[in-house]
């Protein structure tokens, strides 16, 4: 691996390195990716090594500029004080605290709740019916936030942090069987941001652990 690049430690199925991954394409930044498998080996992200890297035992974690940096939200906050085009914090105060808001909301209101750790506490036959019902309690909420915040994307016509947050969020909701139905809002917005080729390219079908029946 070439010195100075970015090296980002993801997992192809891992929504909060797709988060990271879509900032990393979105800005341009060219990186080397060590794929973390969750499910092998009991888990690799619990390996000492990992642990080393990460002690929350998570991915993604990235390592940039000489520092380490765990927790998507985090990872993204800190590429766009340093590298800030194009920008996934609107300029405005009030849009940038509901972007904030909107990915606070997904990040720690939705997705830990339906991680893979959380259900496996739950149990194999209740895993499905608990997976729904968070992101459906979560989404009831955030369809109401972005009838006020949306354009064309979650906040407003510009792509912010709180865009990197729902998609991959969606896509968890596809897996987990939820009813989209009743969220036509956060629908829209999410056909309209897998158009656009930093969410293509980062997507879990097109990584390279993606296993050959998942890829696309």
């Amino acid at each position: 691996m070439q010195a100075g690049k970015p090296i980002l430690y993801s997992y192809f199925r891992s929504s909060c390195s797709w988060r990271v991954r879509i900032a990393l394409a979105l800005k341009s930044i060219d990186y080397e990716m060590v794929t973390v498998n969750l499910i092998k080996d009991g888990g690799q992200q619990f390996s000492e090594e990992f642990q080393a890297l990460n002690p929350m035992k998570q991915v993604p974690a990235l390592k940039i500029d000489g520092i380490t940096i765990g927790q998507s939200l985090a990872i993204i906050e800190y590429l766009e004080e340093t590298r800030p085009t194009p920008r996934l914090l609107p300029q405005d105060p009030k849009k940038r605290a509901h972007v904030r808001m909107i990915s606070d909301l997904i990040a720690s209101g939705i997705q830990p709740l339906q991680n893979l750790s959380v259900l496996k506490q739950v149990g194999q036959e209740k895993q499905l019916s608990w997976a729904q019902q968070v992101i459906s309690s979560g989404f009831n909420a955030l369809e109401r936030i972005l009838q006020s915040t949306a354009g064309k994307y979650c906040v407003g016509d510009e792509v912010s942090m709180a865009d990197l947050c729902l998609v991959p969020q969606v896509a968890n909701a596809d897996r987990y069987k939820v009813d989209l139905t009743p969220y036509p809002t956060i629908s829209r917005i999410n056909k309209s941001l897998l158009t656009l080729e930093a969410f293509q390219v980062s997507h879990p079908c097109r990584q390279p652990d993606t296993p050959p029946e998942l890829r696309a």
